[in-house]
């Protein structure tokens, strides 16, 4: 029989992400309460002003632009205090967010702002040179970008600054939303096609997986107290625009009124210095964070014992990393799973559980019901290893212009297939063993094999690639590695594979990159429809000492 939750149901209120957070009845905590906070300079937002920038912002939208329900806003930027306020005033103003990985290239931003028609783009001076030149191949007129962040920078762009929009004065939502299937936000996820795909997530599905997070954490986060006297506190270097980050530390946070200490990108001396300054209670990680934490001489350095847990997601920890990490910080490091198509929490331990047992992920949170699947679509019992299937009301409702991902995505009986393989143990435990059979997991993000072979193919250099992931113990994650063969009179040297591999630097993004190295063979294994035949280029991998060319991304 299918696993359904130990936690009690919960009631999902029937509204829309906007006024779940500003229309409550039982908000915890005084409107003066400080929610977002920039962790280098003086800029912060009360929970009152978050509304007012939020109602000010998307009035503006109604005002200034031919804006219809729907319409989308494409948030292409770093970590910043002005980011959960642009995407929240679209919210208001009946819209849909389409985010955008801050490290794409050019190119890849193209793709996302015509797939997901955007009609407006909200960037950062930081990236203002990429969107530049994606707008003057697109012909995205430059009346249609705005920037947010420091309002003295955006100045010297000639650009508007978000906050400039000149709204309508009033605070009432212009449209009716339908939280069930009005889509909230857009979360680019690629597939093993290689093609990113618009995962469409709906205000019903924010909104019930943020319930979900408060039930599990049974009110040991607080808006008051702790060791600084103004509460629970998050540093907030978790990608925003990735749904750990939106859910698990700007929504959530924002809910329950634990302060956000934004940082635009991790750096662990500066996360330290942080912590340690501004008494940092909780840590929401990733496993290569958790590694530097555990291991680095930089963290003896700094007083961190204001934290009293870690909650990491991506990828498994090992028990033997969770206990150097628990013994040096004497917090409590416990793990959780997800993925975007979920808002994304399915699973994660209690604090009560300190973590235990080490290498699962938790059991199921509310509202939602599993089972692990053979390949012959059969369940398997306990202890036995199968494809994760679920429901809930968690789960998106599909891929944006891709019926066929979409249908292929669900079982005939409505379960979303993860793709990722586990089993669950007698006591509801969930252990992840492997990861789809195609996708790369790198830290937090989706890799797809068939992106990167297609632009590798692309190198005069290169006949034929295949990509597969392999396992960096010192990063504590899974990288891409490509397996190369070279054209006709060019040379498997190093020279060639650092040749390709800065080449590769200007095409894919941060998180795509080549990290796993480059190798040269002969051929790629393929079966007799040409289908590339991966188990046997990761049994190669298995096989390999060194590596011709390590990056040290």
């Amino acid at each position: 029989m299918p696993t359904t939750s130990s936690y009690p149901p919960l009631d999902i209120p029937n509204v829309n992400l906007w006024s779940f957070l500003f229309s409550r009845s039982d908000q915890p905590y005084p409107d003066a309460k400080v929610l977002f906070s920039d962790a280098e300079a003086p800029r912060a937002y009360t929970y009152h002003a978050v509304r007012d920038a939020t109602i000010k912002f998307g009035s503006g939208l109604l005002a200034e632009y031919d804006w219809k329900k729907g319409d989308v806003v494409a948030l292409f930027s770093p970590n910043d205090v002005d980011y959960p306020l642009v995407m929240l005033g679209t919210l208001w103003a009946g819209g849909i967010v389409s985010l955008v990985n801050s490290s794409y290239t050019a190119s890849e931003l193209e793709f996302q702002l015509v797939d997901s028609a955007a009609k407006l783009l909200v960037t950062h001076m930081a990236l203002l040179p990429i969107v530049l030149v994606a707008a003057k191949k697109l012909g995205f007129l430059l009346s249609k970008i705005l920037l947010l962040g420091d309002e003295d920078f955006v100045r010297a762009s000639g650009l508007k600054h978000f906050k400039s929009l000149r709204g309508l004065g009033h605070s009432t939502i212009p449209y009716s939303i339908d939280p069930y299937n009005d889509t909230c936000c857009l979360i680019y996820s690629s597939g093993t096609t290689g093609k990113p795909k618009g995962v469409m997530l709906t205000h019903r599905n924010f909104v019930s997986n943020t319930l979900m997070l408060v039930q599990s954490e049974n009110g040991n986060l607080s808006w008051k107290g702790g060791p600084n006297g103004r509460g629970d506190s998050i540093i907030g270097f978790l990608p925003f625009f990735h749904s750990y980050g939106l859910t698990g530390v700007v929504l959530y946070s924002f809910y329950v009124g634990a302060e956000v200490i934004v940082m635009q990108k991790f750096d662990l001396e500066k996360y330290c210095e942080i912590t340690e300054r501004r008494k940092v209670t909780v840590a929401m990680v990733v496993p290569p964070v958790v590694l530097l934490l555990g291991k680095s001489p930089i963290v003896d350095r700094y007083d961190l014992s204001s934290l009293r847990l870690l909650t990491s997601g991506a990828a498994p920890l090992t028990r033997e990393l969770v206990n150097i990490v628990q013994k040096r910080l004497n917090a409590t490091v416990r793990q959780g799973y997800g993925l975007s198509e979920t808002s994304p929490v399915i699973y994660q331990q209690t604090w009560e559980s300190l973590g235990e047992p080490v290498g699962s992920i938790g059991t199921l949170l509310a509202n939602q019901v599993a089972k692990f699947v053979s390949p012959a679509g059969e369940e398997v019992p306990i202890n036995e290893v199968g494809e994760l299937w679920m429901k809930g009301p968690n789960v998106f409702k599909g891929y944006l212009n891709n019926p066929v991902k979409t249908t292929e995505a669900f079982s005939e009986d409505g379960y979303f297939k993860t793709g990722d393989i586990g089993y669950q143990d007698a006591c509801g435990n969930v252990f992840i063993t492997d990861r789809s059979k195609e996708l790369i997991k790198y830290n937090a993000f989706q890799v797809a094999p068939a992106e990167l072979e297609g632009v590798l193919m692309s190198h005069p250099k290169v006949a034929d690639a295949a990509v597969v992931g392999v396992q960096d113990d010192q990063r504590a994650t899974e990288v891409p590695r490509a397996y190369l063969v070279v054209g006709p009179g060019v040379k498997a040297t190093e020279e060639t594979a650092r040749e390709i591999q800065t080449w590769m630097k200007e095409k894919v993004a941060s998180h795509k990159q080549l990290r796993g190295g480059i190798r040269f063979i002969d051929a790629v294994p393929k079966s007799a429809a040409g289908k590339i035949l991966r188990t046997k280029v990761r049994e190669l991998a298995k096989t390999e000492d060194g590596s011709l060319l390590q990056s040290k991304l």
